[in-house]
C-alpha cells in the first residue's frame, strides 16, 4: 500500500479524538470542582510544572480547538455567530454548547470528511468517488446544524404540548390565592423545557429585570407562537389592570383547543402519508402473495402443453 494512503489513514484516525472532544459536553461536576479548588492552591514558580499539572485536554486539545473555532468564525459570515447562538438557545443547550464549539465541531467534521475523501481518491481515483466524498464532507460539516435544528424543533413541540397543562396549573394556583410569581414557582419545580424556562424567567425577575422584559427573553429562547400569544395577552392584562386569573383561564382554554386541533390535523394527515408506503411496499408484496400461485399454475400449464 502507498505510504500516502497510510499517512492519510493515520491522519483520519487522529482526527477522531478531536471530533469526540468537539462534540462532547462540558467537563463533569467533579472535574469542574477540582479545577475550582486548584484555582485557590498556591501556584508553582516553575511554569513547566504548572503546565504539566493540567490535563491533556487543557494543554493540547483546548488550544487546538479554539484555534479551529477562531478560523471557522473568521471565515463565516458576520451574522452566522448570532444565528448559531439562537439555534443553541432554541435547542436548550446553552449550558453545554457555545458558538465556538459549534464552529469547532463543523471545522473538525469537515476536515474528517476532506481527509476521508483524500484517502478514497488515492485508493480508487474516479469521479464517482470524488462526488461521494464531497457529499460525505458536506454532510459531516452540516451535522452540528442538523442536530441543533432537530433538538430545537423537538423542544418547541414539547413546549407547545406542555403549555395548556402548565397554564391550567398556574390558573388553579392563582385562583387559590397565590400570586402569579409563586404560582409560576410551583410550576417551575416540574420537569420539562417549559418549567425550566419559567424557572429561568423567575430568576431574571429576582435579579431585577422587569417581568415583561423577562417574559420577552423567554420568548427569544423558545420561539413558540402559542407561548408568544399568551405572553402578549398577559402583558396587556397587566398593563390595563385586567384580572390575571381571568386571562389565564381564557388562555388555558384557548391553548387546549389549539392542541386538540393540532392533534386532529395530524390525524387527518396520516392517511395521506400512508398512501406511498402502502403503494410502494405493501401492495407489491400483497400482489405477489395473491397472484403468485396463479401465475405459477399458468406457467406450469403452458409448459405442460
Amino acid at each position: 500500500m502507498s505510504p500516502i494512503v497510510i499517512l492519510g489513514a493515520l491522519a483520519l484516525g487522529a482526527s477522531i479524538p478531536l471530533a469526540w472532544w468537539a462534540l462532547s459536553g462540558p467537563r463533569s461536576e467533579r472535574e469542574q470542582a477540582t479545577s475550582n479548588l486548584r484555582m485557590g492552591a498556591p501556584t508553582s514558580s516553575n511554569l513547566r510544572e504548572a503546565r504539566l499539572t493540567e490535563s491533556a485536554q487543557d494543554r493540547v486539545l483546548s488550544p487546538m480547538m479554539k484555534g479551529l473555532a477562531d478560523r471557522a468564525r473568521r471565515w463565516s459570515p458576520s451574522g452566522l455567530r448570532d444565528s448559531a447562538e439562537q439555534r443553541i438557545q432554541l435547542a436548550g443547550l446553552g449550558e453545554e454548547w457555545t458558538p465556538d464549539r459549534v464552529f469547532a465541531s463543523k471545522a473538525v467534521l469537515g476536515l474528517i470528511g476532506a481527509a476521508l475523501t483524500f484517502v478514497l481518491m488515492l485508493a480508487t481515483p474516479s469521479l464517482k468517488v470524488l462526488l461521494i466524498g464531497i457529499a460525505i464532507t458536506l454532510l459531516l460539516f452540516f451535522l452540528p446544524d442538523v442536530r441543533l435544528q432537530s433538538k430545537g424543533a423537538d423542544r418547541q413541540q414539547t413546549i407547545e404540548n406542555q403549555l395548556a397543562d402548565v397554564l391550567d396549573q398556574i390558573t388553579v394556583c392563582v385562583e387559590a390565592g397565590l400570586s402569579f410569581d409563586n404560582a409560576v414557582l410551583r410550576v417551575a419545580r416540574g420537569s420539562g423545557p417549559l418549567p425550566e424556562e419559567l424557572g429561568r424567567t423567575l430568576q431574571d425577575v429576582q435579579l431585577g429585570l422587569p417581568r415583561s422584559a423577562a417574559l420577552e427573553r423567554m420568548l427569544e429562547r423558545t420561539d413558540v407562537s402559542d407561548l408568544r400569544s399568551f405572553v402578549h395577552a398577559f402583558n396587556q392584562a397587566e398593563k390595563y389592570g385586567i384580572p390575571i386569573a381571568q386571562i389565564l383561564r381564557v388562555q388555558s382554554t384557548e391553548m387546549r383547543t389549539k392542541r386538540r386541533q393540532r392533534a386532529e390535523e395530524r390525524a387527518l394527515k396520516l392517511p395521506v402519508k400512508l398512501v406511498f408506503p402502502v403503494v410502494l411496499c405493501i401492495l407489491p408484496a400483497l400482489f405477489v402473495v395473491v397472484a403468485g400461485p396463479a401465475a405459477i399454475r399458468v406457467a406450469e400449464s403452458f409448459s405442460a402443453t
